[in-house]
């Protein structure tokens, strides 16, 4: 299926095949917080999380969902002139919300035009039955897909990181949202302080195990502001060099199984914001350093576990 040249299943071949064209992600904002933010579990989110809950690119959230439509289909056209779009509710945890106001918030996102999708973002201790049912009545109208920010399995890390949830809350909604026949993209950050290589393929593995038809691989960026960032003022941790990133992306995206989709293999942070690695500021360089390493180790995914 693949090859040194074509090397994992990306994003953009999997929504070609469930919709024969261009799917163009647009990020927006809903409005709203985190019980890791506003004191349900915690106060100051994730040790990692910026100020605007991961949503850096996201639309302006004092605007209503339309006129944010209108604001990311216009960045995005300077990318793409062709193509149907997904919502994406990107910052901060999208189903933290009595289910009336999540209902006319999806509502009224995938009624914009051009919408054959929608991506929400969330924690999996924030899928009641309710809105998991509202999901999958939505998914008999557009494609629906979950995606979890799940970012490490090692015990350790969990309490580091502040999650505040433990891996089997994970497991379980991954697997009631499957078997809602929704897709899950499971987000994993590469590179947290003490972990191993090790460490991080074993996340990996839990995901996939867990029935996660997705994966974005998150390099861990240290963001100015952040509780992770004054952890490192502290206690200097090893960051990865960008050498070191691409021999590890390539190894682990080795050890996942052909039909398990990459929806990113790197991350995007903002200039003004980021501390450290200040090489990944550079997405191009970054991309193609991956697609040298795959070429010069005549590799892809999977080809550590083929039989």
């Amino acid at each position: 299926m693949f090859n040194c040249k074509n090397p994992f299943y990306s994003a953009n071949m999997y929504y070609k095949e469930i919709f024969g064209e261009k799917i163009i992600k647009l990020a927006i904002d809903g409005g709203f917080t985190c019980p890791n933010r506003d004191g349900l579990l915690s106060r100051g989110g994730c040790v990692f999380c910026s100020e605007s809950g991961s949503g850096d690119f996201a639309g302006s959230r004092n605007l209503n969902i339309k006129k944010q439509y209108e604001q990311m289909k216009e960045v995005m056209a300077k990318k793409w002139d062709n193509g149907k779009y997904m919502m994406y509710f990107q910052a901060y945890t999208n189903t933290y919300a009595p289910i009336e106001r999540l209902r006319k918030l999806y509502y009224e996102a995938i009624s914009q035009e051009g919408v054959v999708a929608l991506s929400i973002a969330t924690r999996p201790d924030c899928l009641g039955e309710d809105v998991i049912e509202l999901l999958e009545e939505i998914s008999k109208k557009v494609y629906v897909c979950v995606e979890l920010g799940f970012q490490t399995s090692k015990e350790e890390s969990v309490k580091f990181i502040n999650r505040c949830y433990e891996n089997e809350v994970y497991k379980k909604a991954v697997k009631r949202l499957r078997k809602s026949g929704i897709d899950v993209i499971t987000h994993i950050i590469l590179g947290l302080p003490n972990e191993s290589y090790e460490d991080m393929l074993e996340s990996v593995k839990y995901a996939i195990k867990s029935g996660t038809k997705g994966l974005k691989l998150q390099l861990l960026h240290i963001i100015k502001n952040t509780r992770l960032y004054d952890y490192y003022k502290e206690n200097e941790f090893k960051v990865f060099s960008y050498e070191e990133y691409i021999k590890v992306i390539v190894s682990l995206i080795e050890n996942i199984p052909q039909d398990v989709v990459i929806h990113r293999i790197t991350g995007d942070g903002k200039k003004e914001n980021l501390f450290m690695p200040l090489w990944s500021l550079d997405k191009r360089r970054v991309l193609n350093g991956i697609a040298k390493e795959f070429i010069n180790q005549n590799t892809y995914q999977g080809k550590k576990i083929q039989p």
